[in-house]
């Protein structure tokens, strides 16, 4: 196929406000947009690169984009060479199948449409106890059934807004999660799933830091609440390692982040696997900019799953790529 020119451009996302997790808090958020023009159409993905937790934020980072481009101008990009490029490989993905499809849709639903709305959670960031409850209660009038709180800078404290959010809301009514981001060691967590339980929390992510499989493999034995592998996914890109992972640890769920574990087919081998070791998944956001944020949401509505999705609309950042998409009550829609 003639007339196809591919480039890539760096893009900084700047926060409304601090976005406060165990790791840290953030200000900015680069990230990479992939673009393919053929002829009058362009077509855009998303690589988004997460500094200090993808798999991929090496040295000379953009030389491999420079790569990719021209193996995707060339018509000779092939997946499974980029395996240790989970980013580039989600971006990639993006713009071949707008290219295949001759078109900006990726995945054909009722979503796309604008029939059918996908389920989330409602996120509430790391911040002041103060701060954290207004979030709640914003997320509480919006009628959102689901939440999930970031949880590890003021735990003590924390643990009075889970309860008191408990003292008002039955597990039949409100499903809390919460995401550690890996802020506690093995014995803290011990307790902090003790507490969990007796609160009826849904599940925690990533209790531990990632790298700690046997430790991880005694918290997800123990029966007290369910964990849920988050960071602990990024970096294993082969089948026969993730299969080993999900066999040893043996956790309750998993979840999918695109950008940092293959894009869409990088899920799928998860997914399967998942489902061959009875294991439960959702899949969330990476704080991507609107362009991989809506590429997510359009795979994860294909996926047909009823439990609520770690996803929104990107209003986090004062320049977002503008979007179609909107959140009405506790679902996400786009706009057609």
């Amino acid at each position: 196929m003639k007339n196809l020119k591919c480039w890539f451009e760096p893009y900084t996302l700047i926060f409304r406000k601090p976005a406060g997790t165990s790791r840290g808090v953030l200000l900015t958020k680069k990230t990479y947009f992939i673009y393919l023009q053929q002829e009058e159409q362009t077509f855009v993905g998303e690589a988004n690169l997460f500094q200090n937790l993808s798999f991929d934020d090496i040295f000379g980072y953009e030389n491999y984009l420079r790569q990719a481009c021209q193996q995707i101008e060339n018509q000779s990009f092939e997946w499974e060479e980029w395996r240790r490029f989970p980013s580039i490989q989600f971006a990639a993905e993006q713009i071949l199948i707008q290219q295949k499809n001759q078109k900006n849709i990726l995945f054909n639903s009722e979503f796309v449409k604008g029939e059918k709305g996908i389920p989330i959670n409602g996120l509430i960031w790391m911040s002041s106890p103060e701060e954290m409850q207004r979030q709640i209660e914003e997320k509480l009038k919006q009628r959102f059934h689901c939440i999930k709180l970031k949880i590890g800078v003021h735990w003590e404290k924390e643990k009075q807004i889970l309860q008191s959010l408990r003292d008002k809301f039955s597990a039949e009514k409100l499903e809390l999660r919460v995401d550690a981001n890996g802020a506690f060691n093995l014995e803290e967590a011990k307790e902090v799933l003790k507490f969990l339980k007796a609160l009826e929390i849904h599940s925690i992510e990533q209790p531990i830091r990632q790298g700690l499989k046997t430790e991880m493999k005694k918290l997800c034995a123990v029966g007290e609440c369910a964990v849920a592998l988050d960071e602990e996914l990024i970096g294993i890109t082969g089948n026969t390692e993730k299969q080993s992972l999900l066999q040893e640890i043996k956790p309750q769920f998993i979840i999918l982040k695109p950008a940092l574990v293959g894009g869409f087919q990088g899920s799928l081998e998860w997914i399967d696997l998942a489902k061959k070791n009875n294991i439960g998944w959702w899949i969330t956001s990476a704080l991507e900019s609107n362009i991989g944020l809506n590429a997510i949401a359009q795979f994860t509505a294909s996926l047909d799953t009823a439990i609520p999705q770690g996803l929104g609309t990107g209003g986090l950042f004062t320049n977002n790529i503008e979007s179609d998409l909107e959140i009405r009550g506790e679902k996400l829609y786009k706009k057609c």
